[in-house]
This record gives structure tokens, C-alpha cells and sequence, in this order.
């Protein structure tokens, strides 16, 4: 099994759309066998899921994330476990004790907010770094 963590500088990074690097984690036996780091070279958020299947990854640990990414992993077969923070290592601990709480209903905290413009929605498409354009 492989559990892919959002990661910068040993902790869970809070916004799986904008990961640089991803801390990837053999288990075997229910114990991590080894873990390496992988760079995204700068792909953004539809590129990331693509990503993490390539590299053969079961589950995601991470902090906030979008609508469209949450459906690209489960396109892909990957469990997401969203809404963590903390030490990566750690929270792969927890995970492989059962102890790991995450929230099943995350999402991106930017992705959710209104414009002033009818009250329009960024919903869960990829709207960039938190500021929305749809033609201003």
C-alpha cells in the first residue's frame, strides 16, 4: 500500500491544489516500510491526481481541498483523508492505527466564497490562488 501526504518541511500542507512535494509511504504489513519525496514540478490541481495514480498511491492525507480534485482521486481509486494538519509522519501513524481524524466533507476554504456579482459561487471548479476572474 502507498499513502501520499501533502508535505512542506515535515508537515501536512494545507492546500492539496498548490503541493509542491508529496510525501509518499510504502506500508507493508500495516507498519511504513519507507517513504521518499516526490516534487510536482508545478502542476496544478487536475495534474496532481494524475500524479499520485503514476506513482501508484492508495490514499491521501492532506488539509484543504477542492471539489474537482476530490472527484479526480476518486476517478482515480484514491481515499482521501482531508481536513488534517500536523506532522506528516504522525498522521500516517494514525492512519495505519485507525486513530486519524479527518473530516469526510472538506473542502478548499477558498472555494466556497461569493462575488459580488448575483452572489455568483467558486464552487469546487479550479478558480486559482483564491482570486476568482470571470471577466473582470
Amino acid at each position: 500500500m502507498k499513502i501520499a501526504v501533502t508535505y512542506e518541511n515535515g508537515q501536512i500542507f494545507q492546500h492539496f491544489g498548490h503541493a509542491e512535494q508529496f510525501k509518499i509511504y510504502d506500508v507493508e504489513n500495516g507498519k511504513i516500510a519507507g517513504s521518499t519525496v516526490a516534487d510536482t514540478n508545478g502542476q496544478g490541481h487536475g495534474a496532481l491526481a494524475a500524479i499520485l495514480q503514476n506513482l501508484k498511491v492508495d490514499a491521501l492525507i492532506c488539509g484543504g481541498i477542492g471539489g474537482g480534485a476530490q472527484m479526480a482521486l476518486a476517478e482515480a481509486g484514491i481515499k482521501l483523508y482531508g481536513g488534517v494538519s500536523g506532522s506528516c509522519d504522525a498522521a500516517v501513524e494514525a492512519l495505519l492505527a485507525g486513530t486519524l481524524g479527518y473530516n469526510p466533507n472538506v473542502k478548499c476554504n477558498h472555494h466556497d466564497h461569493e462575488h459580488g456579482e448575483g452572489g455568483h459561487t467558486c464552487g469546487g471548479h479550479g478558480c486559482g490562488k483564491g482570486n476568482c476572474h470571470h471577466g473582470e
